[in-house]
């Protein structure tokens, strides 16, 4: 007989540089069910799944796979046992077919049997109910249909437990559905499934069970008919966390940024916005929605002068109410700064565009304020301030600010990168996937700066993937779909459903 626990882990220790990020973690997953894994950033829920995947090796304790001891070495000795990791950034070649990523690795013997690969994967994807193409390009897929891939790669292998790292991070409403489905029909057929995500909705949504860390510590894992999101969110936490997004009404809204028929091209002159007009006003909130892919970030990026965009093109800046504007197009970073215009930008590249991974905190806070240094001397003194203002306020796990950014878990990142950028006093301020990786305390604690912003007469640009907090925390959403604005609605009373149909280029009336 089968043992009912897929997975044991007993006294699990993994430390980095002599700081745990588990500590004697004994949990367990069961053959049949979708566990998910929850806890703040830093907590260790993706080294403990990494150890499974063979990333990592742990310092100490016993990893048990079916009621036997297993000695995970590498990913191969975790495919050995029947374990596939999903992570959060896909592993594929995008110029490869499907179906070729999906056997990227395996030792065929003879020849490359097309027929036979596809066969399989049409056998897979009937089965627990995807829809792909093996013979399509990863190039020409959505991201969806990339997860797809991914999914299926690790079942060609045999793949009988799965772990999926935050498997909807970058998926439209129905995207989510679909994923559960299958998530759902896998289980019914056996499989052991864990998903690491910081979704609370989802998390009551799609699992059967739910196990929390902390600092790097097991708390606990609760049936998910008994749970609520408040009780998961105090077990993260170990206090009271109160889960409303507060939604100011705007107070004597004006522009304070207008752009008119934004245009841009990619380097093979494919045309990425199409001709995006809109308005941000101080003292609103307004919520960008779209497929990832959809021109979000060139968007942002063209409007910060990172990224071109066609001189017909127009971004006007409005510093106060007298109707006086600048032009933005046409100029770089530098340019725009010198102008005296209060931008600040939270780009969703964090280390590549945001922040300098090698330099420590106080030198990331300087980036923004080195020039203002005398004699080619730089005043240090600040930025060391500012550097402890965000660590104490956002509560950035760190062992001090001469710390590489780089040795910082992604969530401490993205805290030092919206402090710094909240911190420089802005007219308008751009966030794209401002708490995308981020624990739900640290995102609600995200959300409540934002807000104080838009109470101070700030125009906020949020660009955000849960249609859930778009939905709480905007005033207005600007929805796109193919480089296109197809709508912009107000935040209090449009719908998931509604948002979803325009991201992907439906209309309500097709719906009906």
């Amino acid at each position: 007989m089968n043992p009912v626990n897929a997975i044991e882990l007993c006294d699990i220790t993994k430390s980095f540089n002599d700081v745990p990020a588990n500590n004697r973690v004994c949990m367990n997953v069961r053959w049949g069910e979708i566990l998910s894994l929850l806890g703040e950033n830093g907590s260790g829920k993706t080294t403990l799944m990494n150890i499974l995947a063979g990333i990592y090796y742990p310092d100490d304790g016993t990893v048990l796979i079916n009621g036997e001891e297993a000695n995970i070495l590498s990913p191969k000795d975790a495919f050995d046992l029947g374990i596939g990791m999903i992570h959060q950034h896909f592993k594929l070649v995008d110029n490869m077919t499907a179906a070729e990523n999906i056997v990227l690795g395996l030792k065929e013997k003879g020849r490359l049997d097309r027929k036979s690969i596809s066969a399989k994967v049409k056998e897979i994807s009937e089965k627990y109910g995807f829809n792909i193409n093996p013979e399509r390009k990863i190039y020409d897929m959505s991201v969806s249909e990339k997860q797809t891939v991914e999914i299926i790669k690790v079942l060609y292998r045999g793949a009988k437990i799965l772990i999926l790292d935050e498997p909807t991070a970058v998926l439209t409403a129905q995207e989510t559905d679909k994923l559960f489905t299958v998530l759902k029909n896998m289980r019914d057929d056996g499989k052991a499934v864990v998903i690491i995500t910081h979704k609370l909705q989802e998390v009551l949504a799609v699992s059967d069970r739910v196990a929390v860390l902390r600092k790097g510590e097991y708390i606990g894992t609760v049936d998910t008919k008994d749970a609520t999101a408040q009780m998961l969110t105090e077990m993260m936490v170990g206090r009271k966390v109160s889960l409303n997004i507060d939604r100011p009404t705007p107070v004597n809204p004006i522009p304070r940024l207008v752009a008119k028929g934004i245009t841009c091209f990619n380097e093979e002159g494919y045309k990425i916005l199409d001709n995006i007009d809109f308005t941000a006003n101080g003292g609103e909130i307004l919520g960008i929605a779209g497929i990832s892919g959809s021109g979000q970030k060139e968007l942002l990026e063209g409007i910060a002068g990172l990224y071109p965009v066609t001189s017909e093109s127009s971004v006007l800046y409005y510093p106060d109410d007298t109707g006086k504007a600048t032009e933005l197009v046409g100029k770089r970073p530098m340019q725009i700064r010198k102008l005296g215009v209060a931008l600040s930008f939270v780009p969703e590249d964090r280390l590549g565009m945001g922040l300098v991974g090698n330099m420590d905190l106080a030198d990331n806070m300087m980036l923004r304020s080195y020039l203002k240094g005398k004699l080619g001397f730089t005043d240090r003194k600040q930025p060391k301030k500012l550097a402890e203002d965000v660590i104490d306020k956002l509560n950035v796990v760190t062992p001090g600010v001469s710390t590489p950014v780089r040795k910082l878990s992604g969530g401490n990142v993205q805290k030092v990168l919206v402090g710094r950028e909240i911190a420089a006093a802005p007219k308008v301020l751009m966030t794209a996937y401002a708490v995308r990786g981020l624990d739900i305390n640290t995102s609600y604690t995200i959300y409540s700066l934002l807000n104080e912003q838009k109470k101070a007469g700030v125009a906020v640009i949020f660009v955000g993937e849960d249609l859930d907090v778009l939905l709480e925390l905007c005033d207005k959403i600007l929805v796109l779909c193919g480089g296109k604005v197809s709508g912009i609605v107000d935040g209090r009373t449009a719908t998931k459903e509604e948002i979803g149909l325009m991201m992907t280029g439906h209309k309500e009336e097709e719906k009906r």
